[in-house]
């Protein structure tokens, strides 16, 4: 084995004993223009994914837990095995300063020195923090070695391409040993060929450095694809924490659903009759005692939610849900290769279907279809909030 590898699996297993145990605890609020920043969130061992559209308050908490913004209420912890230490508390008056609070930080836009080459953009933050030269050089050439920037060590960033830059922003992060990273939207500035390669890059590195992660992002694929467990945000409040597929199969609330899936998931604003569900164009769904007993206890009027691959057009799922057939006109058709997805009126509601790529269809026929009636979900009309069945 060379001296390189045998380095680079020394830190390797170094970083996975010194961090695996590493827990932050955010508990904060904070008065912002346009509402009140409202969160409580863990993450430990893993990668947190704090996913919402924009402007709900996801950069804020990132920039609180580094100490850039300070919160009005709370407390900002980071815990190692029985250890804990305060990088933030409003009823102690602690607030330790973002570079003391041991937090590596990957912004947006990668905030690279234009005038440094690849490998002092890397080390400079060591060299600030006074760390031994040889030290410094071990460091850098380990993450020049792990993240592949080798032929690219003296270049400038101007001389690089977005995934090369961000590769080096991820270098400099990954060198000071911390305890704590935090992305800010680290993709969004790369086109769509290129957050693939660097989504997988970054989990690989993720899993190597068994660090605690807390990953920013507007946009779900990376959430999904990337987070152990995902924080849903809305205007400043978190709605929803749990696993990927969690949120998608039981999501607990009407933003959380239409939020998470591409296509949204079709909703539609129903009543319940005499064991029916009625839409408001006057098509109905019979359903079972069972499911109308249990409907009847919110009320008769409500929202219904289904998935667009929960809408069936094969010959099996219109014969086993035979008694429940409907039809529709396609108004429009989008080809993706491996999967289609059609769109037509139904319910009072333009309503997306995904189907496979031997279902097609053209503009102006007329199909027939089924929901599949246990994947369709229902929510308070007034609350929004889902209801159980």
């Amino acid at each position: 084995m060379r001296e390189t590898d045998s380095y680079k699996l020394e830190k390797i297993v170094y970083r996975k004993e010194q961090r695996l145990q590493t827990r932050l605890d955010v508990e904060i609020q904070k008065q912002l223009k346009r509402f009140r920043l409202d969160v409580k969130l863990q993450a430990g061992g893993g990668c947190l994914g704090i996913l919402g559209p924009s402007g709900c308050g996801k950069s804020m908490t990132l920039k609180s837990i580094a100490g850039i913004v300070t919160p009005d209420e709370g407390l900002i912890s980071i815990q190692k095995g029985i250890e804990q230490r305060i990088l933030f508390d409003k009823s102690q008056k602690v607030n330790i300063k973002p570079q003391k609070r041991r937090i590596g930080y990957l912004f947006q836009n990668y905030a690279l020195y234009p005038h440094m080459t690849v490998e002092k953009n890397i080390g400079y933050g060591l060299k600030n923090m006074k760390v031994p030269a040889d030290e410094i050089k071990k460091k850098v050439d380990w993450a020049i070695d792990i993240l592949g920037l080798e032929e690219y060590r003296n270049r400038k960033p101007k001389n690089l391409s977005g995934g090369q830059r961000q590769r080096v922003a991820l270098g400099r992060a990954i060198v000071k040993d911390q305890k704590v990273f935090l992305m800010d939207e680290p993709l969004s500035n790369l086109d769509a060929k290129l957050r693939v390669s660097m989504r997988n890059e970054i989990s690989k590195l993720h899993r190597s450095l068994g660090s605690t992660t807390i990953y920013v992002t507007h946009d779900q694929v990376e959430a999904m694809t990337m987070a152990d467990r995902i924080v849903i945000m809305k205007a400043g409040v978190v709605q929803q924490v749990g696993k990927p597929m969690e949120l998608y199969e039981k999501p607990v609330n009407k933003f959380v659903a239409g939020f998470i899936g591409s296509p949204q998931m079709n909703f539609y604003d129903v009543s319940i009759e005499d064991g029916q569900i009625v839409f408001s164009d006057g098509n109905r769904l019979t359903m079972k005692q069972e499911m109308a007993e249990k409907l009847k206890k919110h009320g008769t009027r409500m929202t219904l939610g289904i998935r667009g691959e929960d809408i069936k057009f094969d010959p099996q799922n219109l014969d086993i849900y035979k008694e429940n057939k409907m039809q529709a006109v396609v108004d429009n058709t989008e080809i993706m290769g491996n999967e289609n997805n059609i769109y037509f009126e139904f319910g009072g509601a333009v309503t997306i279907a995904r189907v496979s790529k031997y279902e097609l269809c053209k503009v102006g026929d007329k199909v027939e279809f089924v929901f599949v009636p246990h994947r369709m979900h229902f929510f308070d009309i007034d609350t929004e909030e889902a209801i159980e069945l």
